[in-house]
This record gives C-alpha cells, sequence and structure tokens, in this order.
C-alpha cells in the first residue's frame, strides 16, 4: 500500500484582535489570517493493525505531547473509519509554540484529505464539532486560502490575493497561548465589518495590529527588541506577531528586500531561527 502526501501549510495571523471574553471563558477574537508557503510533510498509508501508528520527526519534532491534534483526530473519526487503522508520519517544519498552528493545520489538512480521498461522509455541522473538540485554529485550517474570521465565529475568504514576501523570525523559545491569553488587559473593536467591499492591500494591513502582543511583550522582553529592530529594516512594510507568538513576521513587496534584510537579522540574531516565505 503506497503513502499518500499531504502538505500541511502554516497560518499567519496577519492581524489579530481581542474583543472580549466569552462565558467559556475562552476570548472572541477577530483575525485576518493568510496561508503561507512553509509546510509540514504528512505521510498517510492505510495498515493492518490494532491501533493507529503516528511518528513525528524532522527539526521540529521533539516535545510533541501523545495527546497530539492528529490522535485527537483519529480517536474522533474512530466509527467513521470504519475499523481502518492508519499509519501516519509527519515531517516536522513549522516549530510549536511559534504562533503558525501547525499542529492544528496538521489535523485540519488530514481531516480534509479522509474527506476527499477516504470519501468520509460529513456535515458541515460534523466538520465543525470535531475541529471544536480538537483546536480554535482547527476550523481556520479547514478554509484553502486568506479568510478574516469575524467576533461572530464567521469566516468569509478574502476576494484578493494578498500576495507578499515575508520573513519568520522566531527566538530560542516558544509561548504559552493560555500564558499570553491570561495577561490581556484589554479589549479591541471590531475592525472588519459583514459584507464589507472594503479593499484588503498592503496599506490597509499595515494599520492593523496584533492585541496579544502587549502582554506577549511583558511576558518576553526579547520580543519586542526583535520588533523593533525589524521594523528599521530597509523597504519592510509592516512587522507584526503572529498568534500568541513567538514568531515575529516581517513583510515586504519584494523577495530581494527580503533576502537583504535576512542576511541583517541572521548577523543581529545568530541563535534565532529566520527564514524567508511567501503568502499563499
Amino acid at each position: 500500500m503506497k503513502f499518500y502526501k499531504i502538505k500541511s501549510h502554516a497560518k499567519i495571523n496577519i492581524s489579530l484582535g481581542v474583543l472580549g471574553k466569552l462565558k467559556s471563558k475562552f476570548h472572541k477574537i477577530e483575525t485576518i489570517f493568510s496561508f503561507i508557503n512553509l509546510h509540514d510533510e504528512i505521510y498517510v498509508k492505510k495498515i493492518i493493525n490494532k491501533n493507529h501508528k503516528v511518528i513525528f520527526y524532522g527539526k521540529f519534532s521533539k516535545g510533541i505531547s501523545k495527546n497530539n491534534t492528529i490522535l485527537k483526530l483519529l480517536k474522533l473519526l474512530e466509527k467513521k473509519l470504519c475499523s481502518q487503522k492508519y499509519l501516519i508520519k509527519v515531517n516536522k517544519k513549522i516549530p510549536s509554540k511559534s504562533g503558525m498552528g501547525g499542529g492544528s493545520m496538521n489535523a485540519s489538512s488530514l481531516l480534509k484529505f479522509f474527506i476527499r480521498n477516504q470519501k468520509l461522509n460529513l456535515s458541515s455541522r460534523d466538520i465543525y464539532k470535531i475541529s471544536s473538540n480538537i483546536g480554535s485554529d482547527v476550523a481556520i485550517g479547514m478554509q484553502n486560502k486568506a479568510s478574516i474570521l469575524y467576533g461572530n465565529g464567521n469566516l468569509k475568504n478574502l476576494n484578493n490575493k494578498i500576495s507578499l514576501y515575508i520573513l519568520l523570525v522566531r527566538p530560542n523559545f516558544g509561548c504559552s497561548t493560555r500564558a499570553i491569553y491570561r495577561k490581556v488587559k484589554f479589549f479591541s473593536k471590531p475592525v472588519f465589518k459583514l459584507n464589507s467591499r472594503r479593499i484588503i492591500n498592503h496599506k490597509f494591513l499595515s494599520n492593523l495590529k496584533n492585541n496579544l502582543e502587549e502582554p506577549a511583550f511583558r511576558i518576553y522582553p526579547k520580543l519586542k527588541k526583535l520588533k523593533i529592530f525589524m521594523e528599521k529594516l530597509d523597504e519592510i512594510l509592516f512587522v507584526n506577531m503572529t498568534g500568541s507568538g513567538s514568531t515575529i513576521v516581517g513583510y515586504f513587496n519584494s523577495k530581494k528586500a527580503a533576502l537583504d534584510a535576512k542576511k541583517k537579522l541572521n548577523k543581529k540574531y545568530k541563535n534565532y531561527w529566520c527564514i524567508l516565505s511567501k503568502t499563499i
């Protein structure tokens, strides 16, 4: 039986507004997000076995919990898979605790694979329920392009494509999402309106913020220093942290400008993970 290969693309929050707190104690957020060409590689194969087998390898495979998103998904799909077991190998190229939803994107990419290739019969309600039980970002991963997540939970794909080169810079530590959200003291007002025909371009995006930066910078001052340094780079359009960190993202129109900036970052922050990527 051959392996199927799946690309599980990283997600970045170009902006993120924290609008309030829900009765569930989770936060109500508004975000515009995009997928990028950085991706994990997932290999899937049917096996004759009593249990599923999930193997993580690659640069960022260390420290992944046994209660990971893929095993959670397989457990939730147990009845739908009709006792069929799978061997799943994941080459981890997306750092954990980086604000790029690597684990959640793995689960959503695999769920899309089962729906498409294994003809898994799931309603929209089933998909939403499964996604919610795994993690808040899994539903976002079911999208195929840049979208807006509104405060009421609605998702809307952008009509125009966001085409920018980006530098992803992550210090040698990750951020705790729970710890960051606990430090949120102020809530923002919604920026996006349903059915708005606003043109989303880099000039508009450059005015947007990530409300999680302020609490993240208080806990991790190195992130603030990194952002300040990146904002001074030549030809950079804007800089924002993605998700709850710890990755800081710099946006460029030109690949050459991004590569020149990467050289400066590599010289200044020799121990930081820094790669060039692109929105897709």
